[in-house]
C-alpha cells in the first residue's frame, strides 16, 4: 500500500548562510558514530570549487539516457582516484563504486543518475539531450559524498555502494541495475537518493509515506466512418477524468509547489491525465495519487469509451509502479537533517510531487527500505521555471551542490554506523 513521500530541501553551504553542526553523528541509543559532521563539512569544503568545475564539464557533455560513455568514464575516473574499487558496464554504462571503511558496519546503497533529457521530455521540445533535470548535479554530490567519505574511511564504519544509474529519463536504467545483480553482491541492506527540487537553494524537503507517482497507459482503437472524429472527442472525454491540470505559467508552477506542502490539499489525491487523438485511436497517459486508485481509473477509462462505436480498451498488465518514501524512513532522514543542518532548513510535503512525473528510483524502494531527498536548487529572485526540472531555463544554483554532499555524507555514515536497518524494511 502507499503511504506518502519524502522530498527534501537543502541544508546550506558555505556562502548560502548555513552552520553546520559540530555534533557527531547520533545513532540509536544515543550513541555517538565516529564521524563526526563538522569532519565532514570540513572535508566537503576543500571540495566546493572542484565538484562545481566538474559539474560544469558533466553539464557540457550531455549524453541521453543508455548513451552515458563519456559521462560514466568521467564517473569510474574519480571514484579511483578517491581509492573505490569501481566496476563499469553495470546495467548498460552503469558504474558502480564500492568504499568499505576500516570499521565494522552495515552495508548502504547511494544511487545517482547520469542521463541528460530527451530532446521530446524538455518543455516545448529541444534540439538535443540536455541537462535540465539535474542529473548532472546529482552525479557531482554522488561523487562528492564518495571523496569525502573515502578522506574520512578510517572514522567510517561498514561499507558503502554507489550506483551511478543510466536511462532514468526512459525509466529502465534501475531495472538494468537491478537485475544485474549488484544489491545482492554487495549484500545491500538499504538505499538512499537524492533530486533537484525547486526549493530555495539551502533547504530539503521531505514526505515521509509519500512520493512520485507512477504512470499508467491506455489505447483506445475506434471504428467506424465517422472513427477519427469521435477519436478527437473521446480525447476531450478522457481527459476530463484529470484533478490537476498541466501547468500552463509560472504561478502555475508556484501553485503546485505550495499545494504539495498543504495537509489534505488538492494533491493529496489526484489524477493527470494526457488524452491524444491520432486517426481512429486515442493514445492515454495518466498518473495518479495513491496508486491503487489505478483500477479505478481503469473503470473509468473503459465507462467513458463505451459509447463510442467499436471502442476497443487496452492496458499494459500492470502499471509502472509509484515511488514511495516509507514513513518512517523518511522521518528519521527528517530528524537527522533537522539535527545536523537546521530546522528551518527542513521542509515536510505532504502530497506526492510532483504530479507530473515519475521516477523508477521506485524498484529500489520495492526491493529496500530507504529515502529519496529532494535537493533545493533555486537562485535567490529567480523564476520558479530555473530550477523546476525540463524546463528550457532550468539553472539549478551551484552552491547545492556543497549542499548535497554535506547533507549526504553525514546521512550515509550514520546509516552505515548504526547497529539496524531502517524501519521500513525490505518489501
Amino acid at each position: 500500500m502507499l503511504a506518502r513521500r519524502a522530498l527534501l530541501a537543502g541544508a546550506a553551504a558555505a556562502g548560502v548562510g548555513m552552520v553546520w553542526g559540530g555534533a557527531g553523528t547520533a545513532v540509536a541509543g544515543g550513541l555517538r558514530g565516529p564521524v563526526k559532521q563538522a569532519a565532514v563539512a570540513a572535508e566537503a569544503a576543500r571540495l566546493d570549487r572542484v565538484l562545481i568545475q566538474l559539474r560544469r564539464d558533466i553539464h557540457r557533455h550531455p549524453e541521453a539516457p543508455g548513451q552515458e560513455q563519456r559521462t560514466a568514464a568521467v564517473v569510474a575516473r574519480e571514484l579511483r582516484a578517491a581509492g573505490l574499487t569501481v566496476t563499469t558496464g553495470v546495467g548498460g554504462h552503469g558504474v558502480v563504486g564500492v568504499l568499505r571503511g576500516s570499521r565494522p558496519g552495515r552495508t548502504v546503497a547511494y544511487r545517482a543518475d547520469m542521463d541528460a533529457v530527451p530532446p521530446k521530455d524538455i518543455v516545448g521540445g529541444g534540439p538535443a539531450p540536455a541537462h535540465l533535470c539535474g542529473h548532472d548535479i546529482h552525479t557531482t554530490v554522488s561523487i562528492g559524498v564518495a571523496r569525502v567519505l573515502a578522506r574520512l574511511r578510517r572514522q567510517l564504519s561498514g561499507t558503502v555502494v554507489f550506483l551511478f544509474q543510466p536511462a532514468e529519463e526512459t525509466l529502465s536504467g534501475a531495472r538494468a541495475l537491478i537485475d544485474s545483480g549488484v544489491l545482492e553482491r554487495e549484500h545491500v541492506e538499504e538505499i538512499h537518493a537524492l533530486h533537484c527540487g525547486p526549493f530555495p537553494v539551502g533547504q530539503f524537503a521531505v514526505t515521509p509515506g509519500y512520493g512520485m507517482p507512477g504512470q499508467d497507459k491506455a489505447e483506445v482503437t475506434l471504428s467506424g466512418p465517422d472513427a477519427l472524429d469521435a477519436a478527437r472527442r473521446l480525447a476531450v472525454d478522457i481527459g476530463a477524468l484529470a484533478t490537476v491540470a498541466l501547468p500552463q505559467t509560472p504561478a502555475d508552477l508556484e501553485r503546485i509547489v505550495a499545494d504539495a506542502q498543504t495537509p489534505d490539499g488538492p494533491l493529496a489525491r489526484f489524477v493527470a491525465v494526457r488524452a491524444v487523438a491520432q486517426e481512429a485511436k486515442v493514445s492515454v497517459s495518466y498518473r495518479c495519487w495513491p496508486q491503487e486508485r489505478y483500477v479505478q481509473v481503469r473503470e473509468s477509462i473503459r465507462r467513458v469509451a463505451t459509447p463510442y462505436a467499436g471502442a476497443d480498451v487496452s492496458f499494459p498488465a500492470e502499471p509502472f509502479p509509484a515511488m514511495v518514501c516509507p514513513e518512517p524512513d523518511g522521518r528519521l532522514l527528517a530528524h537527522h537533517l533537522r539535527r545536523t543542518v537546521g530546522q528551518d532548513r527542513v521542509t515536510e510535503l505532504c502530497a506526492a510531487f510532483p504530479p507530473f512525473s515519475g521516477e523508477d528510483y521506485a524498484l529500489f524502494l520495492n526491493r529496500l527500505p530507504g529515502t529519496y531527498t529532494f535537493l533545493g536548487v533555486r537562485a535567490p529572485g529567480t523564476s520558479i521555471t530555473t530550477s523546476y526540472p525540463h524546463f528550457p531555463d532550468f539553472s539549478p544554483d551551484e552552491r547545492a551542490i556543497g549542499v548535497g554532499v554535506r547533507a549526504m555524507a553525514g546521512w550515509i555514515a550514520e546509516r552505515t554506523h548504526r547497529a539496524q536497518g531502517l524501519s521500513g524494511g525490505p518489501r
